[in-house]
């Protein structure tokens, strides 16, 4: 991509980064990325067909007038699905029917039809009737991992894997990462799947989200085509989970089922969630046991020389990218220092300084800094609310089992506990709509506003309700 695109993006994205708030930009647009610019036409790209649909149909008008207000030459957009961390020109966009040769994602198997082997990092464009991994991210490598005291026994075992599986070998297993958002669990198992397939691409090498291996057995399910699925997993050489948390359901039970069989057969697997197995209530105890029996690795928080390696490792490629911009010590110091949360968030505080060094013409400065990072300052001062935490707090205050809160159960003492914790989910910490309802048992996002919607309402009617939710709001933030 020319300089003069590359520059026109990144102020486009500072520009929508403004207007739609940053929950909602960190949600949907921190993925999206400018593939080419042919005439009139900007092509970008998303990693997921999902994310692909969701900004195809909300946000569309206001990135194509982010954009024509850097570039007014811009008056179409088409948007695809990254495959194995490329987009394709060719491609399709995620709303339109592709052809075999350019389909964006793989569709389902067809009933009675054995899948073709997914191969998530090398291989030719797949049929339009085979079944794939989700898309790997080229940048999450280990060159590109910053290691320190919190991660380093993670990414120690994490190239031990790596190796043994480029060599048909396998080491622990399974192993089992966990560790709050954004402190690189993706990351390494992005790294593992690229480090482990370069010397061989006729490895089948696998990596999955949650939603994709849901989406994976929902399908096959609904074309009668469940054994071709479950040919296709027990072929994987080396299978990597991410986001184990968002498993529900029968996909769950599968997923058991799935694990026994590669480890039987003496296949890696590699599996990471944002709590430990035992805390994983939709699997049941034996696969729990099955996890807590392998390898079980937990990332901690980074501390100030962790984050301040990060914030100089991304300033230092941000520099190489842009002729002049220079982040100096004091502004690295005062980064990392404040922006305390995660990983992500230090990345997108560098990312801000640059967007706003583009935009603006103004040097990186401490004073710039305290400008463009606001919001993720503030986060320093405000505990980091898991749903988690806020399960077990009204759990425990209504006297409602956990399991009863992410259950089907529609009696009143269970349905209003049920609601006023969607409601916190969504007031307390950063989760999307969709994100909370997949927490809460896999529900709707739909579901999950009606609940805050009917909150909202009570607690304008009812002084005792608000002064109740105050109350474990308080209790969640200490």
């Amino acid at each position: 991509m020319a300089g003069t695109e590359d520059q026109a993006w990144l102020r486009a994205r500072a520009r929508l980064r403004v207007a739609v708030g940053e929950d909602v930009f960190a949600s949907w647009f921190a993925r999206l990325e400018l593939e080419e610019i042919i005439e009139d036409l900007a092509h970008l790209s998303v990693p997921t067909r999902f994310l692909c649909s969701w900004i195809q149909s909300n946000y569309l008008e206001k990135i194509l007038a982010a954009f024509q207000a850097e570039n007014a030459a811009i008056q179409r957009l088409h948007i695809t699905v990254r495959v194995n961390g490329q987009a394709r020109p060719r491609l399709a966009a995620c709303g339109e029917e592709a052809s075999e040769a350019d389909a964006p994602l793989p569709a389902e198997p067809r009933s009675g039809e054995a899948p073709a082997t997914g191969l998530s990092l090398h291989g030719q464009p797949l049929r339009a009737d085979a079944l794939s991994g989700s898309a790997l991210d080229r940048k999450l490598t280990f060159d590109t991992f910053v290691s320190g005291t919190a991660n380093e026994m993670a990414l120690g075992v994490a190239k031990q894997v790596a190796s043994a599986a480029a060599n048909n070998a396998v080491t622990f297993n399974p192993v089992y990462i966990h560790s709050s958002v954004g402190l690189g669990k993706t990351h390494l198992l992005n790294a593992i799947a690229w480090a482990a397939g370069a010397s061989d691409t006729s490895r089948n090498i696998v990596y999955l989200t949650a939603d994709h291996f849901m989406y994976h057995f929902i399908t096959a399910v609904k074309h009668q085509s469940a054994l071709a699925f479950k040919e296709w997993l027990r072929r994987i050489d080396l299978l990597l989970i991410d986001d184990m948390q968002f498993l529900q359901g029968k996909s769950a039970t599968e997923f058991g089922h799935t694990l026994s069989t590669l480890i039987s057969g003496t296949k890696q697997v590699v599996v990471a969630g944002d709590s430990a197995p035992r805390d994983l209530e939709m699997l049941d105890d034996r696969v729990r046991s099955r996890l807590s029996g392998g390898l079980v690795i937990a990332m901690a928080t980074f501390d100030i020389d962790l984050r301040r390696a990060i914030v100089q490792k991304r300033a230092d490629q941000a520099c190489a990218r842009f002729t002049g911009l220079q982040f100096p010590p004091a502004v690295i110091d005062y980064v990392s220092r404040s922006v305390v949360s995660h990983g992500r968030d230090l990345d997108g505080a560098v990312n801000r300084l640059v967007a706003a060094n583009q935009l603006t013409g103004e040097p990186v400065t401490i004073g710039l800094a305290e400008k463009t990072l606001q919001d993720l300052i503030r986060a320093r001062e405000t505990p980091r609310v898991r749903i988690e935490d806020i399960l077990k707090i009204v759990s425990r205050h209504f006297k409602v089992p956990r399991t009863d809160l992410l259950s089907s159960r529609r009696s009143r003492d269970v349905v209003r506990p049920r609601q006023i914790a969607m409601y916190l989910a969504k007031a307390l910490t950063s989760r999307s709509l969709p994100e909370i309802g997949r927490r809460f048992g896999g529900r709707d996002h739909t579901t999950v506003l009606h609940s805050v919607r009917k909150i909202e309402q009570l607690m304008s009617q009812d002084g005792e309700l608000t002064q109740d939710i105050e109350l474990l709001k308080r209790m969640l933030e200490e």
